[in-house]
C-alpha cells in the first residue's frame, strides 16, 4: 500500500471548509480507495452507483439522502448528472447534517454540472495516479515505465503490469466510454488512440489525422475530446501573446500515463524503452505530468514560434513568469535559444529539468535542475 498522505489531507482539507467536495479523475486511479480511507468506521455511508441495487435506490435521491448524517459518499457520480440539484438543496439546510464527497470518471457532463449546480458549494479535487510526490525517488524509473495507475506500478513483474495496462485499454475502450456518455465505435476510437500515441509532445494536426484514419476533422477533434475529459490524454495550450512573432497556435497533446503510453507504442519492459525511438517524447510527457502536480501548476502552458524557439512548459507563479525545458541528457549545457526565451516571455527563470542530480546555473537565468526538485 502506498500511503497517499498529500492527497488525503488535502481531501479532508476541504471537506471540513465545504459541504460538497468532488474528487475526479480516470478510472482505477485509486479514487475509491482514498475515500474509503476517509470513512470513519463507526459512521459515514457509501454508494456506488454503478451496483445495480445502489442505482434503483437512487431512483429518489432526496429521499435516500436527506436523513442521513456525517460523511456521505457517491462513487461513480457521473452515472445520476440529476443528482446534483438535489445535493445544492441538501447542502443548504441550516446545521446541514451530512457532508458530501462525491467521486467521478468524467463525462461530458460532470464537471459542468458540479460547478453550475453547486457553484460556491463544491471543491473540485482532480487526482490521477501516483507520483513522484509519493514514492522514494529511487522508484521513479519504474514509474516511468509502469505508469501511475496503482494496479500496474504495485504488479509482481513488468509482463504482469504491461498486461493489466493492455486490458485496461481494451475495458476503456469498449465498456467505459460507453458508460461515460460517449457513442463512438471502440475499434475506431481504438485506431485513432493508438495514432495519437505518436503525436505524444508534438502539435496535434486534427486534417493530417482524420486523412490517414478515414475520418472527418469533426469526429476527429470529437474522440479527442473524449480521451481529454476521461484523463487519458493532455491538451497543452499554447502561450501566444503579442510579440511580434508567428506564434503556434494548436494544442500539444500528451498521453497523460505513462505506462499507457508504452502499451500503446507496445514498450513492453524497461529494457524496450530505453531503445525505443520514442524514449525522448515519452521522458518529456513524463517529466511534464509530474512537474504540473509536484510544483502545483494550475495553468500550464507551451510555446512556439513558427520560426522555431520553442519552450516545453511555461507558466505564472505568484504573478512572476517561469519557463521549463525538458532534457534527457547528462549534463545540459548552454543554448541559443535561453537568452531569447527568457527575453520574448520576460521570465523571471529558466529551469532545464534533467534526471542528473546537481543543481547548477548554465547561465545568468538558467538553472539546471534535478528531476524530482522543486524550486518554488
Amino acid at each position: 500500500m502506498i500511503a497517499r498522505t498529500g492527497l488525503l489531507k488535502t481531501i479532508q482539507d476541504r471537506l471540513r471548509t465545504n459541504p460538497v467536495v468532488a474528487v475526479l479523475g480516470p478510472r482505477q486511479c485509486g479514487k475509491t480507495t482514498l475515500a474509503r480511507m476517509l470513512m470513519p468506521e463507526e459512521s459515514g455511508h457509501y454508494f456506488d452507483l454503478e451496483d445495480p441495487v445502489v442505482s434503483q435506490i437512487f431512483e429518489d435521491p432526496m429521499t435516500t439522502l436527506r436523513d442521513l448524517r456525517g460523511l456521505v459518499i457517491i462513487d461513480e457520480a457521473q452515472q445520476r448528472p440529476g443528482l446534483f440539484p438535489i445535493l445544492r438543496v441538501l447542502s443548504d439546510r441550516p446545521n446541514n447534517p451530512a457532508t458530501f464527497l462525491i467521486l467521478g470518471s468524467a463525462s461530458p457532463e460532470l464537471s459542468r454540472q458540479a460547478s453550475e449546480s453547486l457553484a460556491g458549494r463544491v471543491s473540485l479535487v482532480e487526482i490521477s495516479g501516483f507520483s513522484t510526490l509519493e514514492l522514494p525517488d529511487s522508484q521513479w524509473p519504474m514509474l516511468w515505465q509502469r505508469g501511475g495507475f496503482p494496479r500496474s506500478f504495485l504488479s509482481r513483474s513488468d509482463g504482469e503490469s504491461y498486461r493489466w495496462r493492455s486490458d485496461f485499454i481494451q475495458t476503456f475502450l469498449k465498456r467505459d466510454l460507453r458508460s461515460l456518455g460517449f457513442g463512438m465505435s471502440p475499434q475506431a476510437m481504438g485506431r485513432f488512440w493508438t495514432m495519437l500515441s505518436h503525436y505524444h509532445g508534438n502539435i496535434f494536426n486534427a486534417t493530417e489525422t482524420a486523412n490517414a484514419l478515414g475520418l472527418a476533422v469533426n469526429t476527429v477533434r470529437s474522440y479527442l475530446d473524449a480521451l481529454a475529459e476521461t484523463y487519458m490524454v493532455r491538451r497543452l495550450q499554447p502561450w501566444f501573446e503579442n510579440v511580434g512573432k508567428r506564434l503556434v497556435k494548436s494544442p500539444k497533446v500528451y498521453i497523460r500515463d505513462s505506462g499507457i503510453f508504452h502499451a500503446l507504442q507496445r514498450i513492453e519492459s524497461q529494457s524496450n524503452l530505453l531503445t525505443h525511438p520514442k524514449i525522448g517524447a515519452s521522458w518529456e510527457g513524463f517529466v511534464l505530468e509530474n512537474l504540473i502536480q509536484r510544483w502545483n501548476i494550475e495553468d500550464p502552458y507551451f510555446y512556439s514560434v513558427h520560426s522555431g524557439s520553442e519552450l516545453d512548459l511555461f507558466f505564472i507563479h505568484r504573478g512572476r513568469r517561469y519557463g521549463v525545458e525538458i532534457k534527457r541528457t547528462d549534463a545540459p549545457r548552454p543554448h541559443k535559444a535561453y537568452p531569447v526565451l527568457i527575453e520574448d516571455l520576460k521570465l523571471e527563470h529558466l529551469y532545464v529539468v534533467y534526471p542528473g542530480d546537481r543543481t547548477y546555473l548554465i547561465r545568468k537565468g538558467v538553472t539546471a535542475l534535478p528531476f524530482g526538485s522543486n524550486p518554488l
